[in-house]
């Protein structure tokens, strides 16, 4: 039978080494695996992490290896391409880190040396190269040695578990159909047996090896979400001339679902509103190198907040993750990382990588979507060869799996009617009208028009969200950063949703703050801060809790905005998030009133602001308190201040009664003059739009690190009316200076705003 050895533990690591050593390498850094080597610069900003060849090596004695005819070495993730060697002499080479891969051992000694050559330098043919987040390099999953006899499941097929399983209903039972592949399988059969949750024996069957095994499950117990996720378990012993020889096994649930473009998801025939959130891995210090504990305290957050779904972008996730979601019923996107720029050299990259994502991973009955990409055209959508690998794709997903479905995460500026569009099965946008432009109502209605349009297209939502660190205001606007705004936005954004119950799946972007290295936004540098949880998973900012009071049952009440506490007003609201028929707030133990849930569940109450004041929120037997103190100035630690920023809050002047560079682009051209003085504004804009570098005409314009032609721009413009002027320029990356920018706040400072 197989043996399976972890060697995560004393690895030897250099950023400096040439070549793979063929004995122990003497001034290299003693590690324990996982590990990268961007935990620090890839989170730190500045856009300035290595990226290039770092080594690791491992000593192995003959007699520390696991026993077998073949030994296998297996990565569960190198970023982002390596080249392993064994006694200085290449064993194989793996483009993509975020799948598993074998490599076979041979001419072993009875003393070895293990080292891989891992590579994230940029380049034209592995993707990502072009995205929202950093790209740890290093070995940062585990590595395991396995021992096989001669006769064995396949270990060399896109790193396989080599054990499919194929469940189909019929009434009250499951049909179910096993495969397995095998490597030298001579005379040999394939004892399968299906298991229950408990342990026992539910069906089995013994087949000849390249024969598929078709089991039934009698009265069979359905995989349903959260509300039950029941799993079986398959096991298949490889028996040779009467001697069991190899053994694989794999957890799976039977389940059935479809994609109504009306009624959303339907899971084992009932709606079952996908409404959830989408997850970045990385942590403070250790990057990707992710624990097993990490995962589950991942999943038991975004159990908490009440969410059936996760996107995993943009990337495989670990299997501990995978395994987690099927046990725990959450529903599953699962996309490979083909995003943002289309390369013509990356197709064969693009092949390899959903091959690994779909392989290693069928058998997991949490996933109902293979995703071909994310925001793939940023650049256009009209590029026949980002056409042609997207249909390539989708028809190798089915081809491989014909139980699931396919979908895209568009980005906004892709047209409805582009041809990429409508290549998957489902689709889904990334919309930021609130945050990246637009006003936060412009969501809904942008959906309706698309499923008016087009009603037989399943509709959904893969991105959207808005940043929130510790920066804080009664008075939040778009694009300021506070806890208050993001709370602002997803309520806005939960009303939407609920009221459009054929939005196929919901996705928040993100649970977690993440690094991204070339980000320099809210006040800290390296940090995508759309989480509803902080980086470090310790701090659960107001907007989560308003997604648990939506989704979760488990009865709650929070008042939002506890680092708030000095403010300037005499009479202060309040919010509490509760899903409790009632809430009561009481102001140093003085009731302030009652109030029943209305629709959603948050409630608003006014509070006089005298002294210090101590907030009791109450829901039934439920409570939660914060306080509150008057204070004659604001508290500046409250407010953003941008390091590096051109121009910050306290440089703009703001007269009374006047526009400023703090008004949004729609209210200034609600008036004559005002719609005057925009217009050239935005001439200003278009001039920088046509420099490229060093002044040269035709270099297009960069916004929010993307490189955006002005013919994109076209498409964006409607979302323009809902951003402040401020913000605008704060998006093109230092087109403009502090004075010239104080120069068009002064032209707005003397056009008078509309009458209310």
């Amino acid at each position: 039978m197989r043996n399976i050895k972890n060697i995560n533990i004393a690895w030897l690591f250099s950023m400096k080494a040439k070549s793979a050593p063929d004995s122990v390498p003497s001034g290299w850094d003693e590690i324990d695996l996982p590990y990268t080597w961007n935990g620090k610069d890839g989170q730190d900003g500045g856009n300035d992490y290595y990226r290039g060849i770092c080594w690791f090596a491992k000593k192995l004695n003959s007699d520390e290896l696991p026993e077998g005819e073949y030994i296998y070495v297996q990565f569960d993730g190198v970023n982002s391409s390596c080249e392993v060697f064994w006694n200085g002499k290449k064993i194989a080479e793996h483009d993509g880190g975020y799948s598993t891969f074998r490599a076979k051992i041979k001419d072993i000694k009875d003393e070895n040396i293990l080292a891989v050559a891992v590579d994230n330098s940029p380049n034209n043919k592995v993707y990502p190269q072009n995205a929202d987040f950093t790209f740890y390099g290093g070995i940062y999953r585990d590595v395991t040695l396995i021992g096989v006899p001669e006769n064995h499941f396949d270990l060399d097929y896109y790193g396989s578990p080599s054990i499919m399983v194929t469940p189909e209903i019929k009434g009250k039972d499951a049909h179910v159909e096993i495969k397995t592949f095998i490597e030298d399988d001579d005379d040999c059969l394939v004892r399968y047996v299906v298991t229950d949750a408990e342990g026992n024996v539910v069906a089995s069957a013994e087949k000849e090896e390249d024969d598929v095994a078709e089991i039934v499950i009698e009265n069979v117990h359905l995989w349903n979400g959260r509300k039950d996720p029941y799993l079986y378990t398959a096991t298949a012993t490889l028996i040779c001339n009467g001697v069991e020889l190899d053994e694989v096994s794999t957890r799976f649930g039977c389940r059935t679902f479809e994609i109504d473009p009306e009624r959303g998801f339907i899971l084992n025939g009932e709606e079952y509103p996908l409404r959830g959130v989408s997850r970045h891995q990385d942590r403070p210090g250790i990057g990707n190198a992710l624990l097993p504990e990490h995962h589950k305290e991942d999943l038991d957050l975004i159990l908490e907040v009440g969410a059936t779904t996760i996107r995993l972008a943009h990337y495989q996730h670990s299997q501990v993750f995978y395994d987690l979601c099927d046990e725990a019923g959450l529903v599953l996107w699962a996309e490979i990382p083909y995003i943002s720029k289309h390369m013509p050299d990356g197709y064969d990259n693009t092949v390899s990588q959903m091959k690994e994502l779909i392989v290693q991973n069928y058998n997991h009955p949490s996933i109902v979507v293979w995703g071909l990409s994310n925001e793939i055209t940023i650049a256009g959508a009209t590029d026949p060869d980002l056409i042609r690998n997207h249909k390539k794709l989708n028809e190798l997903c089915h081809e491989m799996d014909k139980t699931r479905l396919t979908t895209v995460a568009s980005v906004t500026m892709c047209p409805i009617d582009a041809e990429y569009v409508h290549i998957s099965d489902v689709l889904s946008y990334n919309h930021y009208f609130g945050w990246y432009g637009g006003t936060t109502d412009m969501n809904g209605p942008w959906f309706d028009e698309f499923h008016k349009k087009y009603p037989k297209k399943p509709i959904g939502i893969s991105e959207y969200g808005c940043e929130a660190l510790d920066w804080h205001t009664s008075n939040p606007v778009q694009g300021d950063y506070t806890e208050e705004y993001q709370s602002y936005y997803h309520e806005e954004l939960i009303k939407q949703i609920a009221e459009r119950p054929y939005l196929w799946a919901t996705h928040v972007w993100n649970m977690f703050d993440f690094a991204a290295d070339a980000r320099a936004e809210g006040g800290e540098n390296g940090m995508n801060h759309k989480g509803l949880v902080t980086f470090d998973r310790k701090y659960k900012k107001d907007s989560f809790y308003a997604y648990k009071a939506w989704l979760n049952p488990e009865p709650m009440v929070h008042i939002c905005s506890k680092k708030y506490v000095d403010r300037v007003e005499d009479k202060t609201k309040v919010t509490v998030y509760s899903n409790q028929p009632e809430v009561e707030l009481f102001a140093n133990g003085v009731s302030v009133g009652k109030q029943k849930k209305g629709k959603y569940p948050f409630f608003r109450f006014e509070v006089k602001n005298e002294g210090e004041t101590d907030l009791v929120a109450r829901a039934g037997e439920l409570e939660d308190s914060s306080v509150i103190r008057k204070v004659d100035k604001p508290n500046e630690a409250y407010i953003m201040k941008e390091e590096g920023a051109v121009i910050n809050w306290f440089d703009i002047t703001m007269p009374e009664g006047r526009y400023s560079i703090n008004d949004t682009i729609g209210d200034i051209m609600s008036t004559f003059k005002g719609k005057i003085t925009m217009v050239r504004i935005l001439l200003n804009i278009k001039n920088a739009m046509s420099q490229g570098k060093n002044g040269k005409k035709g270099g297009g314009l960069e916004v929010a690190g993307f490189q955006m032609s002005p013919g994109m721009l076209k498409n964006v413009y409607s979302m323009a009316k809902g951003f402040t002027v401020k913000r605008v320029f704060s998006m093109l990356g230092g087109k403009f200076t502090k004075e010239q920018i104080l120069e068009i706040n002064a032209m707005l400072n003397k056009v008078k705003k509309a009458s209310k």
